[in-house]
């Protein structure tokens, strides 16, 4: 083993010696394969060639066109610049807005409805004319402001051409409306072209004239505050200013939201707000009173009444076409120092509908809205109208007195009316049933008037007191007695019925069903009866009288009579609307014995005009017992085998 690991050292020492040597030469089978290029000689300078030179003349080319397109691009701004700055400094023939001034002189206050002279000047500071100039001038025709086009006078003028350097004076009379100390805006134009453009400019000047009297002087004298349901009083006086007559005057007042009128002297020309003064000379005067309440309002609300006066229009008698003068009134609902609000079957509100076969029941809340005590308190309601049935009103706690239709609670019926303390409330109650319509008798329109009132006295210092007073009125329309009536037949009637009476399994027996309505006091729309078929039932399909509209849908079995209006007192003192169909049953065994359902229960539905409200009936369902047919005989609505 020694010997071997010598021979090996010996062996690598001789291979360091052989590579370390200069003079060693690897032996040619260990050599690797690479490819051997010969060196090539490197010059010692740039040397030029044919593509080179190529590629420096294309170089050359594009810089010299685009050399030329700077050179060409710096010629044309410079002759740009040249030639507007001629057009700016020289002016040529051209037309500029600022080289045209527009100037009016006039005065600047006028009275309202008065000719107004101004002088429109107009200087043309141009090298070159203005050719068809027209002179356009808008100013607003009355005293509305809601910049509406329907307000608003044009009038055009043609001057003709005005020549460069030169000035043009036009006259012009105009007549503004207006409430004394607005302000109105009068719009001059002028529209020209120039030479060698049909194009239309424009050159605009606005000139503002207050306005230091009205033609038509409105004022206003109503309080500032009440309280909710309290009367109120407005009286409107109208003067005409103007030194001509004015004629087609007309005066309407916009009412606020809440506001029921009730009266005015002189009673109004259309509908309840609008007036007709017809023509009015110099310095003559118009009064208009107007009565009404404030009905539906809570403390705290404000209500505008706009009062408006001008000439009447043509296309409609109650409209004002141009408005020469407008007030405004605003009043504000306060809350009442003792309140008595009125609630009619639980309900608060002005208006009630109420059905003509209940007691109606009325419930007044009162309070002591002061922070001092009030003596005396006193509620008086006063019941009125043609369907009061004077012999049912019922009072708890209080007096009804017949002679004159009020109900009194005081100190002499109710506790606690003779001092009430800061802050009190309670209620009181009364029961009334309305009248009905009976046979040769219609009440037309039937209403229930509640007026009620409550007072009480303020202890003031010493033994002054002061009066306390609140009202609130309520109406009760009463809803029209709609009926209907239905009965089935076999022996009589508008069809002839087949079959076996009592009806027999597995055989069809047919009879006729005959619907009936009659009404009251009140016009019933958009009447109409339905009902439903039960699945042993068929409609047969025949009708009468022929002119009444009744339905089949034969996916829901539903019979529909769309009976349409009807009319008040149709079945009490005239003929009644009625309406006859037939129809077939066909007994199963599993009803024998028994009287089955020919028709199910029948509804009618209708609006009440008078009382707005809709109504509803209902019938009860139809069977096989026919006591309305006199000759039917005992158990023959019984299915038999």
């Amino acid at each position: 083993m020694p010997s071997e690991d010598n021979e090996k050292l010996n062996k690598i020492e001789d291979l360091k010696k052989r590579l370390s040597s200069k003079s060693y030469q690897p032996p040619r089978g260990e050599r690797y394969d690479f490819t051997y290029h010969a060196p090539k000689e490197v010059p010692e300078a740039w040397q030029s060639s044919d593509s080179s030179k190529g590629l420096g003349r294309k170089v050359l080319a594009r810089s010299s066109v685009f050399k030329k397109i700077f050179i060409y691009s710096i010629i044309f701004f410079v002759l740009a610049c040249g030639y507007a700055g001629y057009m700016f400094f020289d002016g040529g023939n051209t037309v500029s807005n600022n080289n045209i001034d527009i100037s009016i002189l006039g005065n600047s206050f006028a009275s309202g409805g008065e000719e107004l002279p101004l002088v429109v000047s107009i200087t043309n500071k141009n090298s070159s004319a203005l050719q068809s100039v027209d002179l356009v001038v808008e100013y607003p025709k009355g005293s509305s402001e809601n910049g509406s086009t329907d307000n608003t006078e044009r009038f055009r003028q043609s001057i003709g051409d005005i020549p460069a350097g030169s000035v043009h004076n036009e006259n012009i009379k105009v007549t503004l409306f207006g409430e004394q100390g607005s302000t109105r805006d009068i719009k001059v134009s002028i529209e020209y072209r120039v030479q060698g453009s049909n194009a239309i400019f424009v050159k605009e000047k606005d000139y503002a004239v207050s306005i230091n009297s009205s033609p038509i002087n409105l004022s206003v004298d109503a309080p500032d505050t009440i309280t909710p349901n309290q009367e109120v009083t407005l009286n409107i006086k109208e003067v005409l200013n103007a030194t001509s007559p004015s004629q087609g005057l007309l005066l309407k007042v916009d009412y606020p939201v809440g506001f029921q009128f009730e009266s005015a002297n002189p009673a109004p020309s259309y509908g309840n707000n609008a007036w007709s003064l017809g023509s009015l000379s110099p310095g003559a005067e118009e009064d208009i009173s107007i009565t009404g309440k404030m009905v539906d309002v809570f403390a705290d609300e404000q209500k505008n009444f706009k009062i408006s006066s001008g000439s009447q229009s043509a296309n409609d008698n109650s409209s004002i076409d141009v408005v020469f003068d407008s007030v405004a009134h605003l009043i504000t609902i306060s809350k009442p120092f003792i309140s008595a609000q009125l609630y009619i079957n639980g309900q608060y509100a002005s208006e009630y509908a109420a059905p003509s076969s209940q007691p109606i029941s009325a419930e007044i809340h009162w309070a002591n809205n002061l922070y001092t005590k009030i003596d005396d308190l006193q509620i008086v309601a006063k019941v009125s109208g043609n369907a009061l049935n004077r012999k049912t009103i019922n009072v708890l706690d209080g007096f009804y007195n017949s002679v004159d239709d009020t109900i009194t609670w005081d100190k002499n019926f109710k506790n606690g009316f003779a001092e009430v303390n800061p802050g009190d409330s309670g209620s009181v109650t009364f029961t009334v049933s309305p009248l009905t319509s009976s046979l040769g008798q219609i009440i037309t329109n039937p209403v229930i008037n509640v007026d009620v009132s409550i007072s009480g006295k303020q202890p003031l210092e010493g033994e002054a007191v002061n009066q306390l007073k609140s009202s609130e009125s309520k109406t009760v329309n009463i809803i029209s007695d709609v009926n209907l009536a239905a009965k089935a037949l076999y022996y009589s009637g508008a069809f002839t019925n087949t079959g076996p009476i009592p009806p027999k399994s597995a055989e069809e027996t047919t009879y006729t069903v005959v619907w009936d309505v009659s009404n009251t006091s009140n016009s019933i729309s958009n009447a109409k009866v339905s009902a439903t078929l039960p699945p042993w039932v068929r409609f047969v399909g025949q009708t009468s009288p022929s002119t009444e509209n009744v339905t089949y849908n034969d996916s829901t079995k539903t019979i529909t009579w769309n009976v349409g209006s009807i009319d008040k007192g149709a079945g009490i003192v005239g003929p009644g609307r009625e309406v006859s169909f037939q129809i077939g049953f066909t007994p199963s065994l599993s009803q024998v014995g028994t009287s089955p359902v020919l028709v199910n229960d029948a509804t009618l539905t209708g609006h009440d005009d008078f009382a707005d409200t809709d109504v509803t009936v209902n019938k009860n369902s139809l069977s096989t017992r026919l006591p309305n047919d006199a000759l039917f005989p005992p158990n023959g609505d019984r299915v038999v085998e």
